[in-house]
């Protein structure tokens, strides 16, 4: 024990330590340590397993190729296993030292610094890469979820001995996201098959990530014995941990020292001071007298136990009829407030049938914090961001969440509270519901489930909200794989329709720049219009605009043209007769590729001989002559597409839309990014929700599609801004409910009242 004169060893939240001093040093190289001995144990562990995955799915492979690509696998990990390990741990040794200064870095605009390393951008990306990042992601927002209590604690300890930078779970250095990117680095060294990665990176999840939690806890034991942070508390005790005060016991013993806004632990000093506001803007709807007491005294305020025994009734009765508590709307504080006293009315009520004598009213504290969960649950009933079907689904919760209020006061201040996440991510899945995207109720199921559960089975244990939480994510994460799919298909199909495109626009500029005032007989002009065009389209899908089958292709339409000017002097007949047995290649090799008949190349040769010895002086038939002349009309196979026939339709394609209007929806369109959602009122006033999945590079157009990935609509800038005038678009809130409804409560009470409440 330290004797008072003693300095103390003790750092707080508010502290902050110099990383490169001597004890923030020590601190670090202990966390390094930790890190770097339980992550070779953990890694070596997993790669133990990866030859006994490799070889059954080699033994249940559909064929003798899928099964070597899994041999060829086990025999590349086992060569380059060490290099994998040694590039993983030194990349994760390297992120804890240097993240100090390259968070520095991040915090200078100019710096020019790329993304976090366990951020993720949404772009359209190879299909490996995509399919790689779909794992990984999903892996890292499972074990976030997981892990959030133990690495709260992580990051703000860290914080600490960081010099005060802010550590979150996606910079912190040994965080999920981050040792998942540096594994996804480390996995550079091996040169398998996509399939075989993919089963490396589950078995890490499986072996690695799902064991952080000893990691963590270690990490925060030595801290706190070094004296950092050692008062932190976190809003939930670990299954299984020691014992801590819970339910009503607990909300009883905190009755006298907790306020709405007093709250030991906040998010962030944005949160204190919000919910700081929200007390002295309730206090001020008193007219500023600290207490109401109730008449007779305060023997007559309801304990804890009281308010959680009636609420408790009022919940059975809830669940029992299967409707929300009644809520009749309003738009003002006033009618608001006449719904939350009805609610301490019922209250009142219960109470008084349970003790044998009606309470004048509750106590303060329990006022306020009645009001503010009657105050949300209005919210919800209002929020456009959700479908009305949601709104009635989720206003069922009001009695439970007010139940979780009272039992813990720091609901209103900590995002990371169990119970706030568990609205926030309802809300965000019901944003992106719709009757047409869940035709088998899947969705509208499982809201309705987590919001039966907590009506029947929440009683006083907030770890429920946890429970609940993880099962929607769980959820979620099922429903997310089989979406990214279908929306990785339609994001693919919609770019190859604009690659198609581009090729065929660049083919017809080509052949009508080379063309320019030449007048072309028909059969020469509907080949190259035709066949040929379709031909350099293949080409620049196939081999691209650089490359040398291309010149070829270009290098013949000026050769075929050249071929029409007319032979009069002997060099002129001679100059085309050279020419002829190349134009005669290339075309029948073109024709070939795309795909037509042999006998048609054959009659179609046939007529140019004809016209070719026309051109040459021989003696023809005139109506010979006119007919091979005159002839341009060419079979075209079903799998291509005919590009136009006219110069002046090719010309229509390469017009460019004059620019639209700059107003500031179409600002506001071109800001949008991938992952926001827009809300489409369509033909026979359907409402459809559907996320941006995709902008395209080439065209600029917007891709939609809805929760199931399947395609919604597309459209340019200016055609989805025209939508959004015109009110058929309206773009959807991104900010988490929560967030919303308590900036939304403050701008409510700030206004002056028409009436006393």
């Amino acid at each position: 024990m330290n004797n008072a004169s003693e300095p103390s060893n003790i750092v707080s939240l508010s502290q902050r330590l110099d990383p490169s001093s001597e004890r923030g040093g020590a601190l670090l190289n202990t966390v390094r340590d930790i890190a770097s001995r339980r992550l070779q144990l953990l890694v070596n562990g997993m790669f133990e397993h990866v030859d006994d995955a490799l070889f059954d799915l080699a033994e249940k492979a559909e064929n003798n190729a899928a099964q070597m690509h899994y041999f060829d696998g086990m025999r590349e990990v086992r060569k380059r296993r060490p290099a994998v390990e040694r590039a993983f741990l030194a990349a994760v040794t390297r992120a804890i030292a240097d993240f100090a200064t390259q968070q520095r870095a991040n915090a200078n605009p100019a710096a020019g610094v790329p993304l976090p390393i366990g951020s993720v951008e949404l772009t359209l990306v190879a299909d490996n890469e995509l399919e790689e990042s779909l794992a990984i992601t999903s892996m890292i927002g499972k074990n976030e979820t997981r892990l959030t209590r133990d690495l709260y604690a992580v990051n703000q300890r860290l914080s600490v001995i960081y010099g005060g930078i802010r550590v979150e779970d996606a910079n912190n250095p040994v965080a999920p996201a981050s040792l998942t990117q540096a594994f996804r680095l480390a996995m550079r060294e091996l040169s398998a098959e996509m399939r075989v990665k993919l089963i490396i990176f589950k078995l890490f999840d499986r072996y690695v990530l799902a064991a952080l939690d000893e990691l963590y806890q270690e990490i925060n034991t030595e801290l706190v014995r070094a004296g950092v942070l050692p008062q932190l508390r976190h809003e939930v005790q670990r299954s299984g941990g020691a014992a801590a005060p819970s339910g009503v016991a607990a909300a009883a013993a905190a009755q006298g020292a907790a306020q709405i806004g007093d709250v030991p632990l906040a998010d962030d000093a944005t949160s204190t001071e919000l919910l700081q506001t929200l007390r002295t803007l309730f206090s001020a709807r008193r007219g500023g007298m600290p207490e109401n007491l109730p008449v007779g005294g305060p023997l007559q305020v309801p304990t804890v136990n009281e308010l959680i025994g009636a609420l408790s009734v009022l919940q059975s009765q809830a669940a029992t009829v299967g409707s929300p508590l009644p809520l009749r709307g309003g738009t003002s504080t006033t009618a608001v407030m006449q719904e939350v006293a009805h609610l301490k009315e019922q209250l009142l009520t219960q109470i008084g049938s349970l003790r044998g004598e009606r309470p004048g009213q509750v106590a303060t504290m329990d006022e306020d914090t009645i009001d503010l969960v009657g105050m949300l649950f209005e919210f919800i009933l209002e929020d456009r961001n959700l479908p009305a079907e949601m709104q009635v689904l989720l206003a069922r919760l009001q009695i439970p969440y007010l139940k979780a209020a009272i039992l813990d006061r720091r609901l209103f201040a900590h995002r990371q509270h169990p119970a706030r996440r568990l609205l926030d991510s309802l809300a965000d899945v019901a944003k992106g519901w719709s009757p047409e995207s869940d035709r088998d109720h899947r969705l509208h199921d499982k809201v309705k489930t987590i919001v039966d559960a907590l009506l029947q089975e929440f009683d006083d244990d907030l770890t429920i909200f946890d429970r609940l939480n993880l099962d929607l994510q769980d959820f979620q994460d099922q429903s997310r794989r089989r979406s990214e799919l279908a929306e990785q298909r339609v994001a693919e199909s919609t770019r190859g329709r604009e690659k198609l495109e581009q090729a065929r626009r660049r083919a017809a500029k080509e052949i009508l720049t080379r063309i320019g005032d030449h007048s072309l007989p028909p059969l020469i002009h509907g080949i190259l219009s035709r066949a040929w065009a379709n031909y350099m389209v293949l080409t620049i899908l196939r081999q691209g605009e650089e490359s040398s089958e291309f010149r070829d292709s270009l290098r013949f339409v000026n050769d075929f043209i050249a071929s029409t000017r007319p032979a009069r002097s002997l060099d002129d007949r001679r100059i085309l007769r050279q020419m002829l047995p190349g134009i005669e290649r290339s075309l029948r090799r073109g024709l070939a590729n795309v795909a037509f008949q042999e006998s048609d190349i054959e009659r179609l040769l046939a007529q140019l001989h004809t016209y070719y010895r026309h051109q040459l002086g021989e003696s023809i038939p005139a109506a010979e002559v006119q007919a091979a002349e005159e002839s341009a009309a060419l079979p075209i196979p079903d799998n291509i597409q005919p590009i136009t026939e006219t110069e002046a339709a090719l010309q229509a394609e390469e017009t460019v839309p004059e620019a639209e209007e700059d107003t500031p929806e179409l600002r506001m369109v071109h800001e949008l990014k991938p992952g926001i959602w827009l809300e489409f009122a369509t033909e026979g006033d359907t409402i459809e929700r559907a996320k941006l999945s995709w902008v395209s590079p080439m065209s600029g157009r917007y891709l939609f599609v809805n929760r199931r990935g399947l395609k919604v609509a597309d459209y340019a800038p200016y055609e989805l801004a025209r939508e959004i005038i015109a009110g058929r678009a309206r773009v959807l809130e991104s900010t988490a409910l929560f967030d919303r409804a308590l900036d939304a409560i403050v701008g409510r009470l700030s206004q002056p009242a028409t009436a006393a409440p």
